[in-house]
């Protein structure tokens, strides 16, 4: 299967369809759901501003919601990576600081943005039915802090993966809904940041 796009002269080219890079299709397909949202966005649209055939983007993706799911993946691990992370006095510190940054990196996501505002129900079965690839690693990454904050004495004892799905918890609440309580990142910031400290102190 082919791909066809111009070369300099206007004439169409032909590509494999295994040559193109999957990057520029996630990254037109975030482009278009940032702009006009999931719904709007069509297999064509993604198709024609990634430059690839439609025939090479169905071979990839079966369709927009398979696409969305990518996008968002791709997304928040990035922004997770983006942020590292925090070197605090304590383990406790840590997990804290480092949470609330990466909520706050995702809080203020394009994409993200958009997605509560137009398409809320993509959401819905993360929230209510089953764990994502991103969440998954986001719990492996919390779960490994308050492990390491619980070898220092700066974490209660219990189940490291369970006080890691609190702090999930208490992560998407301050991501998706605080919003709509205050327009301060400064204040959701600082509530989030002592509501896991409290949660997890000895």
């Amino acid at each position: 299967m082919m791909s066809q796009d111009l070369n300099p002269q206007g004439s169409p080219t032909r590509s494999p369809a295994n040559a193109v890079d999957d990057e520029l299709i996630l990254d037109a397909a975030r482009d278009l759901m940032a702009t006009i949202g999931i719904r709007r966005t069509t297999m064509a649209d993604v198709a024609r501003t990634a430059q690839v055939s439609r025939a090479t983007l169905y071979r990839r993706y079966p369709n927009v919601q398979a696409l969305a799911a990518a996008v968002t993946t791709r997304e928040f691990v990035a922004a997770l990576s983006s942020v590292g992370l925090f070197d605090g006095a304590t383990g406790r510190e840590t997990v804290a600081r480092t949470v609330v940054h990466v909520t706050a990196a995702a809080r203020s996501h394009p994409l993200l943005r958009r997605i509560v505002e137009l398409d809320p129900e993509f959401l819905m079965p993360y929230l209510l039915h089953r764990t994502g690839r991103t969440s998954r690693a986001q719990l492996e990454a919390i779960t490994a802090s308050i492990a390491a904050g619980q070898a220092d004495g700066s974490i209660r004892s219990g189940e490291p993966a369970e006080h890691a799905a609190v702090v999930l918890q208490l992560a998407w609440s301050s991501a998706l809904t605080g919003p709509v309580f205050t327009e301060s990142a400064d204040l959701l910031d600082a509530q989030l940041f002592d509501l896991i400290d409290r949660y997890l102190a000895p």
